[in-house]
């Protein structure tokens, strides 16, 4: 099998052992799951898929960012407990991704969990001297991290600027440089706060990832991703401070999906230019909507289209028209070891539909015939 790894830019070989650990950054729950969170969790599923198929044992573990400025906001302006919100929109979201014939993860952990395991890594973090107490928050301090930037391989300039973009501060005065990262901040009044030798606080969203990591998987995980927007910040930050610690990687292989655009921009729950898994399983089969899905590839950034269903609807008939069979099966298991290459296993499918049944080969990408 061979991937494209984020870090190294290019596609390499992927040689995963009897067991593959698989760390997938999970959503922050305040609102329904939308076209790119399906896009990004089909991705891993279909590898986690292709990985059994190959005799080897996937172990994966997807967060749940419980606590952060995003969902103490929506719970702020909707008045209701914020532990509240995230139950009922963990509830959705997993609703929407069991209708869609996802394999649901080894381990489904809340940042909210993993509080302690939080204060000691930050607290080992300033006693190396990686972090500095300032203003009553504690920073990472990036001048001690020498391979920061290896992951997104932007410039400075172009960090800070999406830094800026992406949930960061980097005028704050109390940092010593404009790229050091929260690790504990003091909570607004109305904010949850826990106890530590830094004050009463909350932590930042990294070293979130970083505990749960550390805790469900250890200090280095065989394949570590989600969507390309957590390229940078979050996940060069979450691999600068747990490397900090740990002095191995964080991460043997880094997998990032493209982004799914409608209207012309990226959707985003900030911008309200979504999609809703659930509003598409209203009119439509899990099958259409998995297939309309795989049919982009998933490295790359694609307009959400309509008519895509149309074509998926059709192409799930003439499958099921096939009959059961392994009709094709070993050409999408190549497809797939291939970068996996989704829409090129789709059409392998359509073709061999045509002189046998393909169930198998459909299962293997999720699509029950």
């Amino acid at each position: 099998m061979r991937l494209f790894d984020t870090a190294r830019q290019e596609v390499v070989q992927f040689d995963p052992g009897p067991s593959v650990t698989m760390y997938t950054c999970g959503i922050t729950p305040y609102d329904a799951a939308h076209l790119g969170h399906a896009a990004v969790y089909l991705t891993f599923d279909v590898l986690r898929r292709r990985i059994a198929d190959m005799g080897h044992m996937a172990e994966c573990v997807r967060n749940v960012t419980d606590v952060d400025d995003d969902i103490l906001r929506k719970a702020r302006e909707i008045g209701v407990h914020y532990l509240d919100l995230a139950a009922e929109e963990m509830s959705r979201f997993d609703a929407d991704m069991g209708a869609l014939g996802l394999l649901p993860p080894h381990a489904e952990p809340r940042a909210t969990s993993a509080i302690p395991q939080i204060l000691s890594m930050i607290g080992a973090l300033a006693d190396t001297g990686h972090a500095y107490s300032s203003g009553g928050a504690v920073y990472f301090d990036v001048s001690k991290a020498p391979r920061f930037g290896h992951l997104s391989h932007l410039s400075r300039q172009e960090m800070i600027a999406l830094a800026a973009e992406r949930g960061g501060n980097p005028d704050d005065p109390a940092k010593r440089d404009p790229l050091d990262f929260v690790l504990w901040q003091p909570s607004a009044p109305d904010e949850p706060s826990w106890e530590s030798r830094f004050g009463p606080g909350r932590p930042g969203w990294h070293i979130e990832c970083s505990a749960l990591a550390l805790r469900e998987l250890g200090a280095t995980v065989d394949l570590h991703g989600g969507g390309r927007d957590l390229v940078f910040p979050h996940h060069e930050c979450e691999a600068a401070q747990s490397e900090a610690l740990s002095g191995k990687p964080l991460a043997r292989h880094w997998l990032h999906v493209g982004l799914v655009g409608l209207g012309g921009t990226k959707m985003s729950k900030s911008l309200g230019n979504l999609v809703f898994v659930s509003d598409l399983l209203k009119s439509w089969e899990p099958g259409v909507v998995r297939l309309a899905l795989l049919e982009h590839h998933y490295r790359s950034d694609w307009e959400w289209d309509p008519a895509g269903l149309e074509v998926a609807a059709c192409r799930l008939d003439n499958w099921r028209r096939s009959g059961r069979g392994d009709s094709g099966l070993a050409e999408v298991r190549r497809r797939l070891d291939d970068d996996l290459d989704t829409p090129g296993a789709l059409e392998v499918i359509d073709e061999a539909a045509m002189t046998g049944g393909v169930s198998r080969a459909a299962g293997l990408i999720g699509v029950e015939l």
